[in-house]
């Protein structure tokens, strides 16, 4: 018997194929929230207790509902970015399960491709 070639890069996708351990569960949604400052963004909690934060501009939203979003299936977050006359926003949503740390670094990244006008 002879053994598999070793090339640069397989052992990397042996290692990609190998079983894993996911992080799972909703985690904490300070992660998500405590970057938002009163400066440029307002935060409002409702009577369900969803919280919602939008810049000061409105060119940006997130939503977040612990018990999920009214009229949707499971939806926990709302990332809406508005768009202009000329260019389309757009928006995701992650389940009420999405670990909070995958929604912050959705966030983390929205928030960086913005710029100050």
């Amino acid at each position: 018997m002879t053994a598999a070639p070793q090339g640069p890069g397989l052992s990397t996708s042996v290692e990609a194929l190998r079983l894993r351990e996911w992080l799972l569960g909703p985690g904490q949604a300070t992660l998500v929230m405590e970057g938002f400052s009163t400066d440029d963004f307002h935060l409002v909690v409702d009577d369900r207790a969803d919280v919602h934060v939008n810049s000061k501009d409105g060119s940006f939203y997130l939503g977040w509902f612990p018990s999920g979003r009214p009229g949707t299936d499971g939806e926990g977050w709302k990332i809406a970015v508005t768009g202009t006359a000329k260019v389309r926003g757009y928006q995701m949503s992650f389940d009420t399960e999405t670990p909070a740390d995958v929604v912050a670094a959705a966030v983390a990244r929205v928030l960086d491709t913005s710029q100050r006008v």
